[in-house]
């Protein structure tokens, strides 16, 4: 009973994590990586589909990214979606394909983007504090239901305290490589 309280705490807190690292890869860096068109939804036969099912998209070089359709006719509607998208990308069309170069990071949108990023781990410490208030509820449950002992519970809190405590250090590692990242000129 306390092992699955346990255990179903540590895997939600993973989650978070790892939804942390999915938020991270779509903050932009100085760095080319397809992980930033993630986002992009393509119109396809009048279905918005995201645009790594209706093109590939490659690392180039450091700072370029090169786009290719799967089907031809899409190209251009690729790049619409692309230049409307928000992230601030002007592709260049060479008909067969897109290349898209990073622009230079400014000191305004590195600090734009840190911010994002350490929004995005206040989130991540929020889901993990939330998940472990979950489990100290279930364990009052079974105190209360006569399931289990005080002195269980509290082992069991302390427990679940410790993993609480690992995964908001991690989160802290993560934002601060993060950052580290997008200051890196």
């Amino acid at each position: 009973m306390i092992n699955e309280i346990k255990k179903d705490a540590q895997v939600r807190m993973q989650k978070s994590l790892e939804s942390l690292a999915h938020a991270f890869s779509r903050i932009r860096t100085g760095q080319a990586h397809p992980s930033i068109l993630g986002g992009v939804m393509v119109p396809y036969y009048g279905v918005d589909t995201p645009l790594n099912q209706v093109a590939s998209v490659t690392v180039k070089d450091s700072r370029t990214l090169q786009v290719v359709a799967f089907e031809r006719s899409m190209l251009s509607a690729v790049d619409k979606a692309i230049q409307s998208s928000g992230l601030g990308f002007n592709p260049t069309n060479l008909g067969e394909l897109l290349l898209i170069s990073m622009p230079a990071l400014t000191e305004e949108t590195r600090k734009g983007f840190t911010k994002q990023a350490r929004d995005a781990a206040e989130d991540g410490r929020v889901a993990v504090r939330n998940i472990r208030r979950d489990a100290l509820s279930q364990l009052k449950d079974l105190v209360k239901e006569k399931e289990i002992s005080e002195d269980e519970e509290r082992r069991a809190a302390d427990d679940i305290q410790k993993l609480t405590d690992k995964f908001v250090g991690e989160i802290e590692v993560a934002v601060k490589q993060k950052e580290a990242d997008l200051m890196a000129v």
